[in-house]
């Protein structure tokens, strides 16, 4: 995106831009957790968030374990969602509204430790999303465990549309 036509997720962020480095990252999670509350429930951590790519992490802490000790399966979905939804985000149009039009996920192994969802768009995705009113992107995201595997594997598709509808 052009200077133009930056968006409020990114101005939002960019206050944000001054502060030291572990206080930048605190008051970033908690803009972001309170945004979207349900990120905040499962202790969401925002490692990265540029237009060109998102790095989202999820401890694996009691709150979103499953019966085996590991990260749900929900909450393995919910950090690919938001890492997909939040680079998104950082380039759809302040005119337009984002919602995930679709998701695939397969559960490949056995996830250890914290999982780490990264999220990226090209340059054409993000040429599309500052262009057009409405449209759809198929959203690139891995997630990897602690020892390096991908326990999922993804496919987001998110689709935006204007936040008003126009009058007939």
């Amino acid at each position: 995106m052009s200077e133009s036509t930056v968006n409020r997720l990114q101005r939002t962020l960019a206050k944000l831009d001054g502060l030291p480095g572990p206080l930048r990252s605190a008051a970033r999670n908690f803009a972001l957790r309170r945004a979207v509350p349900l990120t905040g429930t499962a202790g969401l951590d925002f490692v990265a968030l540029t237009p060109e790519r998102s790095e989202i992490r999820i401890a694996n802490r009691r709150p979103v374990q499953n019966h085996i000790r590991g990260v749900h399966a929900a909450a393995m979905t919910l950090v690919a969602e938001t890492a997909t939804g939040m680079v998104v985000g950082m380039n759809v149009r302040d005119d337009c509204l984002p919602l995930c039009k679709s998701l695939n996920v397969a559960f490949k192994k056995r996830a250890s430790g914290a999982l780490r969802a990264q999220a990226h768009l090209t340059a054409e995705q993000r040429a599309l999303l500052a262009r057009e009113t409405k449209g759809e992107v198929k959203v690139a995201v891995t997630v990897t465990d602690e020892a390096g595997i991908e326990p999922i594997q993804c496919e987001f598709v998110w689709a935006w549309v204007p936040k008003e509808k126009p009058q007939a």
